[in-house]
């Protein structure tokens, strides 16, 4: 599968302050289960980060172990840009 074109997406990210207008692009490029199964993914990766278990988030998230697993191992790569962007999550929250 050719990603090349992702890159032109997240440049107009990059320059776009209005969230309100990536969110709706998002909402309007992708399907209801693309839509969720994103949802899901990000929701297991602040999971994971908060130290609970595969097994608890495969459970409440109604997903598989092996989508979790490649969570967890992006999240401990050295450089993890999962971590980079949770950071950044976070320090918007506050």
């Amino acid at each position: 599968m050719n990603f090349d074109k992702i890159d032109e997406i997240a440049l107009v990210f990059s320059k776009e302050t209005d969230s309100s207008k990536i969110e709706a692009f998002i909402k309007s490029i992708l399907t209801d289960k693309e839509l969720l199964d994103i949802s899901k993914r990000w929701e297991l990766v602040k999971l994971l980060d908060k130290g609970i278990t595969q097994r608890a988030i495969a459970s409440k998230l109604k997903l598989s172990l092996c989508k979790i697993t490649r969570g967890s191992k992006e999240l401990k790569k050295k450089n993890s840009i999962f971590k980079e962007i949770l950071e950044k999550y976070y320090e918007l929250k506050k």
